[in-house]
């Protein structure tokens, strides 16, 4: 049985320590917060609870193995799992709207044909079956191995089949996202709602690779889900498993350094200047801060995967409202930006800023654990923003403004609201900024691809969102599927099968 030290208790890092304890050894996770969750948190008031990171799950199978792989109780027996249907509702630019069915070709193919006109909805069924072999080919690769030691072969093959497009006696295929859109959707509402499954991970769609595909299409394959309680209730199970499989926790210790003995990681030394030793040392953290923790070495070398600096952050405004949720209200509402070149150029040109009409997002979830009683909801708001980007009184008003198109009367109806600006979330992880991870995607030069969870100091190994597999509740989860599997079976570890 080895002793293992884990800095930091965000939902891969957590997810990392119960399955090492479940294989055997004695895990201590070090969290310098006074609580669990990193990214996952929540804002309690009047009665009123918020998520304050992620508010949908996607690809719930990723925490079912977790739980299966670590106890008797499944993850249903420790929350309750709703799918959310429809799955998004859509509010576009020129007033159409339309509701998408969750996990339903042939119900999204005929919602957009109606709302939108014949032959929208075949257009996206089409790029969805393309979309789905860009899964299956990199799905592998990208979520469930750690990552290649080629991995340039990743950064240079682009796993989506792009349909070939005839431009100026040139037969071209799409590389970007932005090119999908224009070539294959020919729609700009299409392009609309393809583009914001990008935006959403803080992705600029006119270079980001046209694999990012997937990323729509784990939505539409494996449907969108919700945990009852708010996805805080997703972190609390899994730090409960963590506790039943005698996961130590220590609030409020700050890892200072990590200890290196005879050129391998062998402790972390805390700001009281205690050194707990350890065999192995996983991290869960931002690559600043990791990077504070071993100075004047490299944890990266020449030739691996560089962590993604100046990713953008995300601007979320709760509210408070008077009046229950309506009936038949979607729980997540797209409110589409009418400027999409304004938009772009302010998330990721020279002077970075909140765009006049940015895309926001309108969570409403269908919950009674959320309100004081059924008169009242709670509703978020999520905007892409620059990471560090100060934001004004007058810029959270004009969120609001552009939220009234999917609440009418929200102004008459708001009691108060909460701000959770990028550098709340810097505060909350220690991420430059605020910057958000997005997920490892194939292509583009591997400028999506994250760094492996194994680092040149042997025994340290990164987990979370920072590291392979990237961003996104399910990728965390799977980098401490990765992270346990190289500690207990060894560098030789190929993935679960």
């Amino acid at each position: 049985m080895g002793r293992i030290a884990v800095i930091g208790a965000g939902m891969g890092a957590m997810a990392a320590a119960a399955r090492l304890a479940a294989a055997g050894h004695r895990v201590v996770v070090y969290e310098r917060a006074a609580t669990y969750g990193g990214a996952v948190g929540r804002f309690e008031r009047d009665g009123f609870a918020f998520d304050t990171g992620p508010g949908l799950l996607p690809l719930p199978a990723v925490y079912r193995d977790l739980f299966v792989k670590t106890g008797k109780q499944p993850l249903e027996e420790c929350v309750e799992l709703v799918q959310v249907d429809p799955s998004s509702r859509h509010v576009f630019a020129d007033g159409t709207e339309v509701s998408l069915p969750n996990a339903s070709r042939a119900g999204v193919v005929t919602a957009l044909d109606e709302a939108l006109g014949a032959g929208t909805g075949g257009r996206w069924g089409d790029f969805l079956v393309r979309a789905r072999e860009a899964w299956d080919r990199s799905r592998r690769p990208l979520l469930e191995e750690p990552l290649w030691p080629n991995w340039s072969v990743l950064a240079q093959r682009e796993p989506y089949p792009s349909v070939p497009h005839k431009k100026l006696l040139r037969t071209r295929r799409a590389s970007t996202l932005a090119e999908v859109a224009a070539w294959e959707l020919r729609d700009p509402r299409l392009t609309a709602l393809l583009e914001s499954h990008a935006l959403a991970y803080g992705l600029d769609p006119r270079v980001t690779p046209a694999s990012a595909a997937v990323l729509p299409y784990m939505e539409h394959a494996f449907g969108t889900w919700y945990v009852r309680g708010g996805i805080r209730e997703l972190a609390r199970a899994v730090y409960e498993r963590c506790l039943a499989r005698r996961v130590e926790f220590r609030f409020g210790a700050s890892v200072e350094r990590i200890v290196e003995k005879d050129g391998r990681a062998a402790g972390v030394e805390l700001a009281d200047g205690t050194v707990e030793e350890a065999d192995f040392l996983v991290a869960g953290v931002a690559p600043g801060v990791l990077d504070s923790l071993v100075p004047g070495t490299a944890i990266r070398g020449d030739g691996e995967v560089s962590p993604r600096r100046g990713a953008p952050s995300r601007l979320t405004v709760l509210l408070a409202l008077r009046g229950g949720r309506p009936e038949g209200a979607a729980h997540r509402t797209v409110v589409h930006a009418p400027d999409r070149e304004d938009e772009l150029g302010r998330l990721f040109g020279e002077r970075p800023g909140l765009p006049a009409a940015p895309t926001v997002m309108v969570s409403r979830p269908e919950d009674t654990a959320l309100v004081p009683d059924g008169e009242h909801e709670a509703v978020t708001l999520t905007v892409t923003v620059p990471s560090g980007l100060p934001v004004s009184e007058s810029e959270v008003e004009r969120v609001l403004g552009v939220a009234q198109r999917a609440l009418p009367g929200l102004r008459d109806r708001l009691l108060w609201r909460e701000v959770r600006t990028p550098a709340d979330i810097a505060e909350a992880t220690g991420a430059d900024g605020g910057a958000v991870p997005a997920p490892a995607l194939a292509a583009a030069d591997g400028h999506l691809l994250h760094p492996s969870n194994g680092t040149r100091m042997p025994g340290l190994f990164a987990a979370g969102g920072w590291a392979h597999p990237g961003g996104g509740l399910p990728h965390a989860g799977m980098s401490g599927a990765l992270v346990a599997g190289l500690i207990v079976e060894g560098p030789e570890f190929r993935g679960s099968q």
